[in-house]
């Protein structure tokens, strides 16, 4: 299980906190990591919040490995797989339709995939699994309202 400690920034419903967290080294490898919501080395996430946890708590967040990986063959691999497969298709088929279709097919199954994708991306986030959940409070106390204020990115109160 992957599993990165942060801070509750802010309480979106009962069941759901605001999380920030720092970038770990594994991201520094990562082509996405630009395009993360984030703000520098910061990062932010929604997550579950199974524990209770309120705004300011240092909390440990937790994502399944099996989830994580599932999600990153979808986005990433997936594609490619299906570009490919319409290439060889069109190939496949250039004698009988009388000129090669391989990149035609190669980018049309590609951008139905991009497509599949975009559906089942979203009815997966709709599953607890495939989201991060706040699994354990690390410190209860809160922090003082000008580090909150400077976590969270505010103006420290007066």
């Amino acid at each position: 299980m992957a599993t990165e400690e942060g801070f509750v920034i802010k309480l979106e419903s009962a069941t759901t906190a605001r999380v920030k967290t720092n970038k770990k080294s594994a991201c520094a490898g990562c082509a996405s990591r630009k395009s993360c919501n984030g703000m520098g080395d910061d990062m932010e996430v929604e997550a579950l919040n199974p524990a209770g946890a309120q705004v300011g708590d240092r909390i440990l967040l937790r994502i399944e490995t099996g989830s994580l990986l599932k999600a990153t063959f979808l986005l990433y691999l997936f594609p490619i797989i299906c570009m490919l497969v319409g290439a060889v298709i069109g190939q496949l088929y250039a004698s009988l339709i009388g000129f090669d279709a391989s990149a035609l097919l190669g980018f049309l199954f590609f951008f139905l995939s991009i497509l599949f994708v975009k559906f089942k991306g979203n009815r997966m986030a709709t599953r607890s699994s495939y989201r991060p959940k706040i699994v354990k409070i690390l410190n209860p106390l809160k922090l003082e309202q000008d580090d909150l204020a400077q976590t969270v990115g505010a103006a420290p109160s007066s």
